[in-house]
């Protein structure tokens, strides 16, 4: 058989074997693809047929790649909900701020709320190291949002409503361009991280009312910056 008909073969191995590892749990949302050469190497396959995998896996919804840090395996659910909002946004329906600052306050609080009665160690683990590495990029944008927003998904794994986590995660894209906006507010991450404190302090002590009202202010805030 000619060359030029087994690379489709070679890199469709690769998209079954990833849709399999994801099907049956052994790869999870939010779990990191391996790199290029290493799924290369396991597969016995070039890096083409890898990059040629991952795009076919792209399309269908189930990887995403994210800037700087790797490609991830997403929630499905989360893919569907964000691609109708791209085309929302496209359609001009779509008033970032205001409509973005609506959903937040309809979610976010009931979320810090339920995950206080929800979180297990290692939930706190996650939202700890994600206030950390906030303090360590207070001067850097991309670090510091990066870390943000790990933190907000940490708090709406916490709650242990995978419908939760869809809905948040559906709107990760538009949170990003929203906190790259307040980072240029002089003195905004800094307030943000005492109401992650705030927050991170409400769950350790499992009281989710101390959460929501952590999360109502830390809101308000947020609705402040953006009207400056």
């Amino acid at each position: 058989m000619a060359k030029g008909t087994q690379t489709p073969r070679r890199y469709e191995r690769v998209v079954q074997q990833i849709e399999q590892w994801i099907l049956e749990g052994s790869m999870k949302p939010g779990d990191q693809l391996p790199g290029e050469h290493v799924l290369a190497q396991q597969f016995g396959v070039s890096r083409t047929a890898v990059r040629e995998a991952a795009k076919t896996l792209r399309e269908k919804g189930l990887i995403e790649p994210c800037s700087g840090r790797g490609t991830f395996v997403t929630h499905g659910m989360s893919q569907v909900m964000r691609q109708s909002l791209d085309l929302v946004a496209k359609m001009g329906q779509l008033d970032g701020s205001v409509h973005l600052g609506e959903v937040r306050n309809i979610l976010e609080p009931q979320i810090a709320a339920l995950a206080a009665t929800r979180v297990e160690a290692h939930h706190l683990r996650s939202l700890s190291e994600a206030f950390h590495a906030m303090d360590q990029n207070l001067d850097n944008p991309d670090g510091y949002i990066e870390a943000d927003l790990d933190f907000h998904l940490a708090l709406a794994e916490a709650a242990g409503n995978p419908l939760v986590l869809s809905l948040f995660d559906s709107i990760v894209g538009l949170l990003r361009e929203e906190r790259m906006r307040l980072f240029q507010v002089k003195g905004a991450p800094e307030r943000s991280q005492r109401h992650h404190k705030c927050i991170l302090e409400a769950l350790e002590r499992r009281d989710p009312d101390a959460a929501r009202e952590a999360m109502r202010a830390h809101l308000q805030d947020v609705r402040k910056y953006s009207s400056q």
